[in-house]
C-alpha cells in the first residue's frame, strides 16, 4: 500500500509529480537543498492551483487540502516515512548517485526509489543501491499534470514486486501507462528522433526550409506542431543533448546522427522561443520565412519523414522495447501524434513504406536509411500490427 510519496528535486517535473499525488490524495515530501527553489516551487504551485480554481477546475477547499498534504523541505530526512520516492534532479548519474546513496539507509527495505530520467539508464541509477530490486522508472511527460503518458522502465535490477506496485500505482492516478525495456530513450525518445532529424536532414540538403517543412508535416500530415516549432518550443540546446545523447548511448548508431545545423544553432544561442530566436524569429517574426505549399514537395518531405519513424517504431518492436500497442500509445499520449505510428504503417502498408526506405537506403547507401528487418519479413508476409 503506497501511501506517502517523496519527491526529490523542486523543478518544474518534480513540482508536477508532486501536485499529482497531492490530487491523488497522498502525503508528499519534496526535497530540494535549494530554499529558493522551494519558495518558488511552493508559490508556483499555489498559482496553478488558483489558476484552476478559476475554471471551476477545483475548488478552494481543494486547492487548501491539495497544498495541505504537500510539505516542503530541505531535509532528506524527511522522506524517512516514504513508501514511494521518485527523483526528479539533473541529468548527470554522479548526482543522482549521491543522493541515492545518502537517501537509502534513511527509508524502510519496502520504499520503491524511482527515477524521473529521460535519458540516463535505470540500471546504472540503481547500481548504487544496496537493495536495487527497489530501482524503477517512472517518466512522466512534461507537464506532468496535464500529460496523460507516463512510461514504466524496470531495470535488469527490478523485481516483479516493484513492477507492478509502481504500474498500479501510476494507473490509479489516472495515466496511460506503457511498459518499455531500460533502453536508450525508452519509447518515445528513442522512436522520436526521426521527427527532428530527417527534418534537419531535408534542410541541410537544401530540399527545403524551416516553414516548408514544418507546413508539410501540420498541414498534410496531421501533426501539431512542425520539428522545427517544436525544437524551438523544447529549446534547441536541450534538444540537441537529447540527440546526442541517444547518438553516444546507441554506440554512435547513425540512425541517431545529430544535426550540424542544430549544433550551429544551439551554439550561436538561438535556442527558440526562450531566447528570442531559434529556426524561425520570434522577436520580429514578420522576417521568417513563409512556406513553399507546393503540394507534391510537402507529400515528399512528409513521406520521408513518416517512414523513418515508423521504420524506428517497428525497430522498438523488433528489439522488444515494448509491445506494438504501448509504441503506439506513447506516440500520441506522449507526443500527441495524430495516429499511432504502427497503425499508420499498416494503413499505408508495409510494403509501401518498405519501398520508400528502399529507395532512400539505394539512393543515399547510408545505414541510417536500412529497412528493418521485421518491416522485410512483414511486407513480404503481407502481415500487419493490428
Amino acid at each position: 500500500m503506497i501511501s506517502n510519496i517523496g519527491i526529490i528535486g523542486a523543478g518544474t517535473m518534480g513540482c508536477g509529480i508532486a501536485q499529482v499525488a497531492a490530487q491523488n490524495k497522498h502525503k508528499v515530501v519534496v526535497v530540494d537543498k535549494d530554499k529558493l527553489q522551494l519558495e518558488k516551487a511552493k508559490a508556483g504551485l499555489d498559482k496553478i492551483l488558483s489558476r484552476l480554481c478559476e475554471k471551476e477546475r477545483i475548488t478552494i477547499q481543494d486547492k487548501e487540502a491539495i497544498l495541505h498534504r504537500i510539505t516542503f523541505t530541505t531535509d532528506l530526512n524527511q522522506l524517512s516515512n516514504s513508501d514511494l520516492i521518485i527523483e526528479a534532479i539533473i541529468e548527470k548519474l554522479g548526482v543522482k548517485h549521491d543522493v541515492l546513496k545518502d537517501l537509502e539507509p534513511l527509508v524502510s527495505d519496502s520504499c520503491i526509489i524511482a527515477s524521473n530520467t529521460s535519458s540516463l539508464s535505470i540500471a546504472s541509477i540503481g547500481s548504487v543501491l544496496q537493495k536495487a530490486n527497489r530501482v524503477i522508472g517512472i517518466h512522466f511527460f512534461n507537464p506532468a499534470p496535464l500529460m496523460p503518458l507516463v512510461e514504466i522502465i524496470p531495470a535488469v535490477q527490478t523485481d516483479e514486486k516493484t513492477l507492478n506496485a509502481a504500474n498500479d500505482l501510476i494507473k490509479n492516478w489516472g495515466k496511460t501507462v506503457v511498459k518499455c525495456k531500460d533502453t536508450p530513450g525508452f519509447i518515445v525518445n528513442r522512436v522520436a528522433r526521426p521527427f527532428y532529424g530527417e527534418a534537419l536532414r531535408i534542410y541541410e540538403e537544401g530540399i527545403a526550409d524551416f516553414a516548408t517543412i514544418d507546413w508539410a508535416l501540420t498541414e498534410l500530415g496531421g501533426f501539431k506542431m512542425g520539428p522545427f516549432t517544436l525544437m524551438d518550443y523544447i529549446g534547441n540546446d536541450v534538444n540537441y543533448m537529447v540527440t546526442e545523447s541517444v547518438f553516444k548511448a546507441f554506440y554512435y548508431d547513425p540512425r541517431f546522427k545529430p544535426s550540424f545545423t542544430q549544433k550551429r544553432h544551439a551554439e550561436a544561442g538561438f535556442l527558440g522561443r526562450k531566447s528570442g530566436r531559434g529556426y524561425f524569429n520570434y522577436i520580429n517574426p514578420e522576417k521568417n520565412t513563409a512556406a513553399n505549399k507546393d503540394k507534391t514537395l510537402g507529400l515528399y518531405i512528409l513521406n520521408r519523414v513518416r517512414c523513418m519513424l515508423i521504420n524506428e517504431a517497428i525497430d522498438a518492436v523488433f528489439m522488444n522495447v515494448a509491445s506494438p500497442v504501448d509504441i503506439d500509445l506513447a506516440m500520441t499520449k506522449g507526443v500527441n501524434y495524430p495516429k499511432g505510428l504502427l497503425q499508420w504503417a499498416d494503413e499505408l502498408g508495409l510494403d509501401e513504406i518498405l519501398n520508400q526506405l528502399q529507395h532512400l537506403f539505394d539512393y543515399y547507401g547510408e545505414d541510417r536509411y536500412r529497412p528493418n528487418p521485421l518491416l522485410r519479413k512483414m511486407a513480404a508476409d503481407k502481415a500487419t500490427f493490428f
